[in-house]
């Protein structure tokens, strides 16, 4: 509703301001510069004001307009020596028109500002000068301009002018802080994309005679411009006011007017609390109370520790045990050496990932486990990688570690010695995010709202716990011993871990049509194809020198031309795609035999409000976990029976794409990525049950069960 009204107020803005540029009109306002001093001290303060004089049945309009209008501006030419500070408001007029509300001066306005005068300034006159725009409306609206100039002599006495009175009269009416006005402010709801209602409350002992509360204008956000003003039982004021942000962060506070009857206006700021006025519903969780650090700590430690047997692990795996192997025949320092640069390049890798988190909170945008598949050329670019991994495995082309060079990544995967172990740490780690496993989310999730210092001990924790194996059997090298000795196998079992490695990349394939559209498989696999070419050409040719090598380069050059320019920039658009639509008309997905409906804090509050319990699944087609959840936990048939049974309503918020609303969902329920799967019971302003990360069947089940006896117990009398 609010991004309605702007929409139509600022439509309706444009056709007024467009008069000025065809020339025909420029207000018919009057407009003069007052000095309340002709003559002032070096170092002194002079109060000036901008007069503006509009026709009679005509407005102007106050520093925050409203649904439509501009603000009078004021652009200085002054001499050294004097300074112009900004413009002090007095208290508007509420106007309803057309279902808009602005802010408006009927008549004559005084706007006073201060002059500072500098302390160095030589005796004598000061010109002064400054351009001033308005808007000026009564049926019609015409933008205005004006240059009004005047003048102050800097001398040895302050001597007024005729207009200091006037002047000081403004100055006297402006609207001033009340220390006895404390209001605050809470959230009243969750958000609808970039919107979100708030709260405001003036105690009851400072509510009497309210009536109206006009916001300031904020760099961060945008606010309604007919907020909503009620009285609550216990005589305090509520003010409901939409807020529309501009940026990554919602604001910390808001400002404005708070009008009472008697034509008293105070000025005051009202913080925003994190939670929402009035009794919050506690989430119900699977883990109670303040987390303590070392709690948390433990749970970053072991979920670290169970990513090594989750799907996405699984290929780099079997490249360790291959690295083992070899390793179990060298001496023991040796493989003591090498379990650390890889348990170093695990860390560094988590390291480097909490440094991301850290400047994105800092820059003000929000960060989650898994965030880099969100981006369509990161996920190019690893499959990429990852089928020449495959590609290495199958011997299609080898990597040589010279002196000048150490190769490329792809190489490195396979090979043994300090760099190939630092990559393998950091290849586990690329190929970890998009799993998440039990005790991760909630620790990271933690992690996620704690100082800088504390996100890094939590992201290294559970990047000890990844790397905790491979650290044990190189710091125990005599359990290598059970390994089967080296010999001619180990070519079969490494050609035979490059199907692994490629299943991965075909798993990695199935994310284009989130990012690229329908045709995303088709093209993202012609561009592998061509990647895949120009490395059998690389090998058979340069490596093994079968062939011409000149037309061999030729052949690699033409092949990675050809995938960047007409296939990466052409077809698919890989750094900025087109968004993709999903569903029919109304976003509906139906998949294994459940009709999922978009996500929305308003879909919640509607079936809720009609008594239907509602399933949330938030998930995304990159997180392996996600995609076990569906397929083993909740599309299984006793839970698809339940929800039929409960009649319950099925949402899904897709994460596979960057989604701000999404991002502000994890964080609120302290998770650190998806997923996350939450029942609500069909009671309005019921709260959900958190589900774990990785759910059974059972699990679902009895939460749909607990919802509906929750629901049951708020129905008895």
């Amino acid at each position: 509703m609010l991004g309605t009204m702007k929409v139509r107020g600022c439509l309706l803005t444009f056709l007024q301001l467009a008069i000025l540029w065809t020339g025909m009109a420029q207000g018919k306002s009057s407009v003069r510069l007052l000095v309340a001093d002709s003559e002032a001290p070096a170092g002194s303060e002079v109060l000036a004001a901008i007069e503006l004089t509009p026709p009679k049945g005509w407005h102007t309009y106050w520093r925050n307009p409203g649904d439509s209008g501009q603000r009078t501006k004021v652009q200085w030419t002054l001499p050294d020596g004097i300074t112009a500070g900004d413009l002090l408001w007095p208290a508007p007029a509420i106007h309803s028109d057309g279902g808009l509300t602005t802010y408006v001066y009927e008549g004559r306005v005084l706007l006073p500002l201060r002059l500072r005068v500098a302390s160095n300034a030589p005796a004598g006159p000061l010109a002064l000068s400054a351009r001033v725009s308005w808007l000026e409306c009564e049926k019609e609206c015409v933008p205005g301009r004006a240059t009004v100039k005047g003048a102050v002599r800097v001398g040895p006495a302050r001597v007024a002018s005729p207009d200091s009175a006037a002047i000081e009269s403004a100055i006297a009416g402006l609207p001033q802080p009340d220390p006895g006005l404390r209001p605050t402010a809470a959230w009243d709801g969750p958000a609808s994309g970039d919107e979100r209602p708030l709260l405001m409350s003036l105690p009851a002992s400072a509510a009497s005679g309210f009536k109206a509360f006009l916001p300031y204008e904020h760099s961060d956000a945008e606010l309604g411009a007919n907020p909503e003003s009620v009285t609550a039982g216990d005589g305090s004021a509520l003010v409901r006011v939409n807020v529309i942000r501009k940026g990554a962060d919602w604001p910390a506070a808001v400002a404005g007017l708070f009008a009472f009857e008697g034509g008293r206006v105070v000025e005051a700021e009202a913080p925003i609390a994190p939670a929402t006025i009035g009794s919050t519903p506690e989430v119900v969780s699977d883990i109670a109370g303040k987390p303590s650090l070392l709690w948390m700590l433990g749970f970053a430690f072991l979920g670290g520790l169970i990513l090594n047997v989750m799907p996405c692990v699984l290929p780099v795996i079997a490249l360790k045990i291959l690295g083992f192997v070899k390793q179990s025949q060298e001496q023991p320092r040796r493989v003591r050496v090498l379990g650390l640069v890889y348990t170093l390049g695990v860390l560094c890798s988590f390291a480097v990932l909490a440094l991301v988190v850290i400047g994105l909170q800092s820059a003000g945008r929000s960060a989650n486990w898994g965030m880099q598949f969100q981006n369509p050329v990161f996920v190019v670019l690893i499959t990429t990688l990852v089928t020449l991994v495959a590609l290495n495995l199958f011997g299609v082309f080898e990597i040589t570690l010279t002196a000048g060079a150490t190769g490329a990544a792809s190489g490195l995967a396979s090979r043994g010695g300090v760099p190939g172990a630092f990559f393998n740490g950091v290849f586990t780690t690329i190929l970890a995010t998009p799993c998440t496993a039990p005790f991760l989310g909630v620790a990271l999730g933690f992690a996620f709202s704690q100082p800088p210092a504390l996100l890094l001990l939590m992201f290294l924790t559970a990047g000890l716990g990844l790397a905790a194996p491979y650290l044990v059997l190189s710091v125990q090298p005599g359990w290598l011993k059970f390994l089967p000795r080296p010999g001619n196998w180990m070519i079969t079992f490494k050609m035979l871990m490059g199907f692994p490695m490629l299943g991965t990349a075909i798993w990695l394939l199935t994310l284009a049509p989130d990012h690229f559209g329908p045709k995303g498989v088709f093209w993202l696999g012609m561009f592998l194809l061509l990647v895949a070419l120009a490395a059998w050409l690389y090998g058979r040719s340069i490596q093994a020198g079968q062939g011409n090598r000149t037309v061999a380069w030729t052949g690699i050059a033409a092949a990675l031309v050809a995938g960047l320019v007409f296939i990466l920039e052409g077809e698919l658009q890989w750094r900025s795609p087109p968004p993709i639509a999903k569903g029919d008309a109304s976003g509906v997905v139906v998949e294994g035999g459940i009709a999922w409906a978009p996500w929305s804090p308003a879909a919640i509050q509607a079936a809720q409000a009609k008594g239907h319990p509602v399933l949330v699944d938030f998930t995304a087609k990159w997180c392996a976990t996600c995609q076990f959840n569906k397929k083993k936990a909740i599309q299984t048939d006793p839970v698809l029976e339940r929800l039929r049974s409960l009649n319950v309503v099925t949402l899904r918020g897709d994460y596979t794409r960057e989604d701000p609303a999404i991002s502000e969902e994890l964080q609120r329920f302290k998770r650190a990525g998806v997923p996350l799967v939450l029942v609500y019971p069909g009671r309005p302003g019921a709260a959900p049950r958190v589900l774990p990360e990785l759910l059974t069947t059972g699990l679902v089940l009895d939460a749909l069960d607990w919802a509906e006896r929750t629901e049951a117990m708020a129905r008895t009398p």
